[in-house]
């Protein structure tokens, strides 16, 4: 299903991109979808962050494993709000489900790689977002990407 973001290019919901799946029984290779959500977030619009939110709940009911929803929710809304505040430039969010789990990643434009900063108490709320994925998500990281970066987070289907 494709519409329209507010300020944005066309979002994709619940599409789906084939994944090479081997079947141990058989010993033979077939391709199963992969529920999928694509999002261009645009810049500086923190509107995106609740459609995010919105938008992986969906995909994760579609995929019937809600257990760490509201973990999913929350990294994606660290990653999310990272790529908006501090990029001057457009963001994707793309996650992607599958039989081994969950994998959000939010690509910019900005190669500069963000910093994991221990929260001290008297710093507001500012700061604590990677923190946060590095300690609820199964796997996290960032890769460089020709222009920019791609900062993701795993989570284990079995825990989800």
């Amino acid at each position: 299903m494709e519409r329209q973001a507010r300020g944005g290019g066309p979002i994709t919901i619940g599409a789906f991109s084939p994944k090479t799946v081997e079947d141990q029984a058989e010993d033979v290779t077939e391709q199963v979808p992969a529920p999928q959500l694509r999002r261009r977030l645009g810049r500086a619009d923190l509107r995106a962050v609740p459609e995010a939110r919105r938008a992986l709940r969906e995909l994760l009911g579609q995929w019937g494993r809600t257990a760490r929803a509201d973990v999913a929710e929350l990294l994606t809304s660290e990653l999310v709000t990272n790529a908006i505040v501090h990029t001057d430039h457009d963001a994707v969010l793309t996650a992607t489900v599958g039989p081994r789990g969950l994998r959000v990643e939010v690509r910019d434009f900005v190669a500069r790689r963000p910093r994991l900063r221990v929260p001290v108490a008297d710093d507001g709320t500012n700061g604590r977002g990677l923190f946060l994925v590095q300690s609820l998500a199964d796997a996290w990281g960032v890769r460089a990407h020709g222009v920019g970066k791609a900062v993701w987070f795993e989570l284990e289907a079995e825990a989800a």
